[in-house]
């Protein structure tokens, strides 16, 4: 494995115009639960199943159960970014690293600093009356009591996409730009099993394509390098 991770930072130091796109796996180091693990939140019981509460029709049906899973399940505000996050800032100021595009909501690429992150699945960081577009921070909506609602007495959604909604079309073009131009893709901490995300991959072009995760994906026989091991110990040794 080590002779894997040493190889990767070989690669990295070969290349300038690097692209990292990452899931889960990136945020659970940091704490954060995922969905899909055996102890994730798509595994565990609830009143109603998490994939139908994540749903539009049941936000615009029952905002207050919505409301309650979402303010117990879906609050990262005091988690803190990792050796991954960390590293990745590192190196977009170093000029290398020219975007991030992350399945994640929980905004931990932008507090480690890093600027160019596209957030395919929205953020909790940012959210908006349905009635005037009023925007409200992360803290207003979970320390909120209920529904929360605007001044104006319109209910407010978080900006992430549930399921139903389509992805911010702005994102996905630069998306797919950013791997475009990429001559390295680093995908990490993600089963690329979720789509239209997982199809990413098929747009890039360039030289070094690395997969980095836990377990095997669809996509490993077409990768230049595999790494089977959690992105934190590859980016602490690399």
């Amino acid at each position: 494995m080590d002779d894997k991770i040493k190889l990767l930072k070989k690669l990295i130091e070969e290349s300038n115009s690097i692209v990292f796109f990452g899931g889960a796996g990136v945020s659970t180091e940091s704490g954060i639960p995922d969905f899909r693990s055996k102890d994730g939140l798509y595994n565990q019981t609830y009143k109603y199943p998490p994939e139908e509460i994540l749903s539009h029709t049941f936000f615009m049906n029952k905002p207050d159960e919505f409301y309650k899973f979402y303010k117990s399940k879906m609050n990262s505000l005091e988690y803190n970014p990792n050796i991954t996050h960390i590293k990745l800032a590192n190196l977009e100021s170093q000029g290398k690293l020219k975007a991030i595009i992350t399945q994640n909501i929980d905004g931990l690429h932008q507090e480690s600093g890093s600027k160019n992150v596209y957030e395919l699945h929205g953020s909790i960081l940012r959210n908006y009356c349905m009635n005037c577009n009023k925007f409200y921070d992360a803290k207003y909506v979970f320390n909120s009591e209920g529904v929360p609602k605007c001044s104006c007495g319109g209910m407010i959604k978080p900006d992430v996409v549930l399921y139903e909604e389509g992805l911010n079309p702005d994102v996905l073009t630069n998306s797919i730009k950013a791997i475009q131009n990429a001559d390295m893709l680093i995908i990490g901490g993600t089963s690329l099993t979720v789509y239209p995300a997982s199809s990413l991959i098929h747009y890039f072009k360039g030289k070094y394509l690395i997969l980095i995760n836990k377990d095997k994906t669809p996509y490993d026989n077409m990768a230049n390098l595999v790494i089977n091991d959690s992105l934190g110990n590859v980016f602490s040794k690399s």
